[in-house]
């Protein structure tokens, strides 16, 4: 029962709808996840969590002067209702001093994405709310989605700032023609919905006690299909369970497909908290996000000792595989692993640029094949068949200094020290 691409890609061509956390769809998905499962003889669990979501009635952007003009925004949710008139303030690089000097009592544009440093600058300079927007100024606005983002917990836990997002022509627009007051309006209310992770186990034939975890996320973000992000992944670690089913390991696997990767990581973080003895017991995870595109590389990325860069480096020259490993955080599920203490590989297959898509309704099944997806699958299985039956383990349980660090900043952890 060797990996089979063309077997993976009808999967993910049978999930390859849009998912997004919390949703009916998302569960679809899981069912079909588990479907697959039980048709191998293997028990399928599903497990519900909750998620922080928010249901968006009013998002409305208006600049007052020195013209008049309403623009599309969406609002950021779980952020505050708000009806505010202010200045506008372009904060190009928001972390310098001149940037944080002019903050205060003003409404700002950030560029693009709103990272968790500048969030923080921005509260402690006193502004008062935020814009940021998305895309490219080569889009067609009528091929343009624009996407409904989400004030995570841990942005809001130093302070709740109303804030929209916009298209970046619009964005563009409000810098050109000095927009200078602007209202903004936002009204939506909080609510709570239900995500599932699936698991599947084989038993360890030798070392029952001992576990190597496979993971991989399978929801989408809006308006997309999120075949290559990251049903690629989920389809494989499908083709992997096969093998293992074929051939019971020395060691236990277990098998997780997450929900709701895309607003978080609520699924693995679930998983870690509900699940502490298991984790406790697990000596390695291994985790693939993106992959299937024809035109790319593969890269391994581990959040663990360095050795086992080398270990994965060697292998893949092996096997005759072109992959380049190094020692690094990746923002996916293999983190909050990581920070339990887990060394971790994210298995990835980067799309070059301009030949695969993420986070938008160009991440679709055309642009992905049956033969990537198979070398990827192919080489991760050897890697998790060389591992989970190895005479004596060869991943020692620790994490180095630098990686803690690393997983520290990414999840905004204060250390103690």
């Amino acid at each position: 029962m060797p990996i089979n691409g063309k077997r993976a890609y009808e999967l993910l061509d049978r999930i390859g709808f849009i998912r997004t956390s919390g949703s009916d769809q998302e569960k679809e998905a899981s069912q079909i996840l588990m479907d697959e499962i039980q048709s191998l003889g293997i028990e399928a669990m599903r497990e519900p969590f909750e998620v922080e979501d928010a249901i968006v009635h009013r998002a409305i952007l208006k600049v007052c002067e020195p013209y008049e003009k309403s623009y599309e925004v969406t609002a950021w949710k779980c952020c505050p209702n708000a009806k505010l008139e202010g200045e506008l303030y372009y904060a190009q690089d928001a972390l310098t001093p001149v940037d944080l000097a002019n903050m205060k009592g003003k409404i700002v544009l950030v560029n693009n994405y709103l990272r968790l440093p500048t969030y923080k600058k921005m509260l402690e300079s006193g502004a008062i709310a935020f814009i940021t927007y998305q895309g490219s100024l080569l889009d067609k606005r009528e091929d343009s989605d624009l996407d409904t983002r989400k004030l995570r917990a841990n942005f809001r836990k130093y302070g709740n700032l109303p804030g929209v997002n916009m298209l970046v022509e619009d964005a563009f627009e409000l810098v050109v023609k000095k927009a200078h007051k602007v209202y903004l309006e936002i009204e939506q209310e909080n609510v709570t919905l239900t995500s599932h992770n699936v698991y599947a186990t084989i038993p360890g034939t030798e070392d029952p006690k001992t576990i190597i975890t496979l993971g991989a996320h399978y929801d989408s973000v809006p308006f997309s299909t999120g075949v290559y992000d990251n049903g690629a992944g989920s389809v494989i670690i499908m083709e992997i369970l096969r093998e293992f089913v074929a051939h019971p390991p020395r060691r236990t696997v277990k098998f997780c497909w997450f929900g709701s990767e895309e607003v978080g990581l609520e699924g693995s973080k679930a998983y870690i908290a509900k699940h502490p003895e298991e984790v406790a017991k697990t000596r390695l995870m291994i985790n693939v996000d993106v992959a299937g595109a024809p035109l790319g590389k593969d890269v391994a990325m581990i959040t663990g000792p360095e050795s086992l860069v080398s270990y994965i480096e060697y292998l893949a020259c092996a096997e005759n595989f072109s992959l380049h490993a190094r020692q690094d955080i990746y923002s996916s599920d293999s983190t909050p692993f990581a920070n339990a203490g887990v060394p971790a590989v994210s298995f990835c297959r980067f799309g070059t640029q301009g030949a695969a898509f993420i986070h938008c309704r160009h991440d679709v099944i055309k642009y992905l094949s049956a033969d990537s997806l198979e070398a990827t699958a192919a080489f991760v299985n050897t890697f998790a068949s060389e591992i989970v039956n190895t005479a004596v383990f060869p991943v020692e349980r620790t994490m180095p200094d630098n990686m803690v660090k690393k997983v520290h900043e990414y999840l905004d952890i204060k250390d103690e020290k």
